[in-house]
């Protein structure tokens, strides 16, 4: 089933709030995302009818297994983009901004093509420097 753009960024969200603190709620994600209350809830009443998330009666979510993988492969390419684009010369706020969008519509293939071609050119002795040291 393909997600859609939005739920693979509150998703990404409570994985990275998740590793921050203990406990993550709404209000976290409403602050962190900067949207409105209805807006988060809303759409984690979503995540939770689709299985991707629960959320216990004091309010605490967690990312289900389905939730945890797409998360951590929307993060994953958040992650990897921004720090390619910023190799490139990108300001990191181009960089993090221009990430969040393409992280969204690149393929498996291409992703996968970009990651292992970049790797491979990256320099192996100075943990991950560009390759220009």
């Amino acid at each position: 089933m393909k997600v859609k753009e939005s739920a693979e960024d509150y998703l990404e969200t409570i994985l990275i709030l998740s590793e921050s603190r203990e406990h993550v709620r709404s209000i976290d994600i409403v602050k962190h995302m900067e949207l409105s209350k209805p807006s988060v809830s809303v759409a984690m009443k979503k995540l939770r009818e689709n299985g991707y998330i629960k959320m216990d009666s004091d309010g605490y979510i967690t990312l289900e297994e389905s939730g945890r993988k797409i998360a951590e492969k929307i993060y994953e390419r958040h992650v990897f983009i921004s720090q390619w684009l910023q190799d490139l010369g990108v300001s990191e706020d181009v960089a993090m901004n221009d990430a969040c969008r393409i992280e969204h519509v690149l393929s498996d293939e291409t992703f996968s093509a970009i990651k292992e071609k970049y790797s491979d050119h990256r320099c192996k002795d100075c943990d991950g420097c560009p390759g220009n040291c």
